[in-house]
């Protein structure tokens, strides 16, 4: 029977019309590592065999649930959850170096969750998003496939098998709105990924690893949606002792250090450090005239002179770092510098103690 309380139902069309007028500007950061990763999208890492993706991802990774800026590059903090489809073994000394190495003794917690496990991703991604929903708790701003060849089940090269790939990686981008980065081989000629070019096609950004002649590794920006392209990121292994075996045997694994890196395309800008970095770096050399012997520590350089962070900061102060009188200006001022310094390998802290790296 009618009446004139009928609960009247609207169903929303699938196929919205927005208005132009209502087209508006978004002021969201898109990236997840600015000029690296976006924050919502497919990433591919590609690189031959022995060009230590595997290393840097981990380490970008890191950076990300800790939120720490990446070579100067802003980072937007999140939980990280790293599917290690091979290698997955190497992960708890890889852990252990980045911990002895980067890390404070009373480190808070940090989010970062290895999925150490064999998975078919086409046929597994819903079980995994539900582990992740499960175990997690909150939604990660970063996935990582390691590597493609590791999980699927099908033929890299045939279109329908790739295809399947991509709509899996990207269900998982979906249902958590994050950036999800695979890694992957190149083929035989070296020149570009392995496997049909629906992969590519379909990413948002395309990053190539290589070693040079030295080894180091060189990560290229070769494809990046509505960013800069060419830029080039150095880095270098280093070997630390992590422990040792039921033989008393030595167990090492690496660590990723910044190395400089041929210029990029936008060769000024990759030159160049800011004016507040600049005066930083200045403040810091006169500071060290009165430094003192690095004390004993596997954290920083044998041979090096320090200073403390509260002396290079008032010397800075001094340069004027920052145009206003503002104490909380000049703080901040100082905070951007020397974090900059940092990420792009300029400048090292430790125990507050800073250094020329």
């Amino acid at each position: 029977m009618n009446t004139a309380f009928e609960k009247v139902v609207v169903i929303e069309p699938r196929f919205k019309l927005t208005p132009f007028c209502e087209l508006k500007l978004s002021t969201e950061c898109a990236y997840l590592v600015k000029g690296l990763i976006p924050r919502t999208g497919l990433t591919v890492l590609w690189g031959p065999p022995k060009s230590v993706k595997s290393f840097w991802m981990f380490d970008v990774a890191m950076h990300v649930a800790l939120g720490w800026e990446y070579r100067g590059r802003r980072v937007q903090q999140g939980p990280v959850v790293y599917c290690a489809f091979e290698g997955a073994d190497g992960f708890k000394a890889r852990a252990e170096a980045f911990r002895l190495r980067k890390l404070a003794e009373d480190h808070a917690a940090i989010e970062f969750h290895l999925v150490a496990a064999r998975a078919n991703l086409v046929a597994d991604h819903g079980e995994l998003e539900a582990a992740i929903r499960a175990q997690l708790g909150a939604k990660p701003v970063l996935v990582v496939l390691d590597t493609l060849n590791r999980s699927l089940a099908g033929s890299e090269s045939d279109d329908k098998d790739m295809a399947a790939y991509v709509k899996a990686a990207d269900a998982l981008r979906e249902t958590f709105g994050c950036a999800v980065v695979i890694v992957h081989h190149c083929g035989i000629d070296g020149t570009r990924p392995r496997g049909h070019s629906s992969l590519t096609g379909s990413a948002d950004a395309q990053l190539a690893v290589k070693r040079d002649s030295a080894g180091n590794i060189l990560v290229t920006v070769e494809w990046m949606k509505d960013g800069a392209e060419g830029d080039v990121i150095g880095s270098r292994l280093e070997v630390i002792e992590v422990g040792a075996d039921a033989d008393g045997e030595p167990i090492t694994s690496c660590v990723v250090a910044a190395v400089e890196a041929p210029p990029s395309r936008d060769r000024a800008r990759a030159a160049r450090l800011p004016k507040a970095a600049q005066t930083a770096m200045r403040a810091l050399s006169e500071a060290l005239e009165e430094g003192i012997a690095a004390p004993s520590s596997r954290k920083i350089p044998n041979g090096v002179k320090v200073v403390s962070v509260a002396a290079w900061r008032e010397q800075a102060y001094r340069r004027g770092i920052s145009t206003s009188d503002d104490l909380d200006s000049k703080r901040k001022a100082f905070q951007r510098a020397s974090e900059h310094l940092i990420g792009v390998g300029r400048v090292g802290i430790w125990d507050n103690f800073a250094w020329l790296a």
